[in-house]
């Protein structure tokens, strides 16, 4: 089988997190600049094999788009684009963030680590994925 890649996308950073190949455990893999998405993604393909990517939607509660939502779209049309043989799917990704910095207080992580805003969308990506595969189980 192959992997199944989440992508907490931000006007900034980017976390990333896969699956393992039989599509069981999520994982945290990289944050990078958001710049360097497709670049980075492409050399990942190289050496690993992705049958999904499942990109966190930003909704409001109201399904309302947030400031953050024409950014996503955005990088889900280069997405498309530049993978077209890769299924991608939207998920909500409401609270996600909160959901990280809830985990990392939980993790015993030191304060300064918690500053560290990588940490959050690394762990963040890891959660959308996590609820991805609850979701399918």
């Amino acid at each position: 089988m192959a992997r199944i890649l989440a992508i907490d996308y931000g006007g900034k950073r980017t976390g990333l997190a896969v699956t393992d190949p039989m599509q069981i455990i999520a994982t945290g893999l990289s944050t990078i600049d958001s710049k360097e998405l497709i670049p980075y993604l492409k050399k990942y393909f190289v050496t690993e094999s992705v049958e999904l990517i499942i990109i966190g939607l930003p909704k409001n509660w109201d399904e309302s788009d947030t400031h953050g939502t024409p950014l996503v779209e955005a990088a889900i049309k280069k997405l498309k684009k530049e993978f077209p043989l890769i299924a991608l799917k939207t998920v909500d990704e409401r609270y996600t963030s909160k959901m990280a910095k809830d985990a990392m207080l939980q993790m015993g992580m030191k304060k300064k680590d918690r500053r560290i805003k990588g940490n959050v969308d690394i762990i963040a990506a890891t959660i959308i994925l996590q609820e991805y595969l609850q979701s399918i189980q």
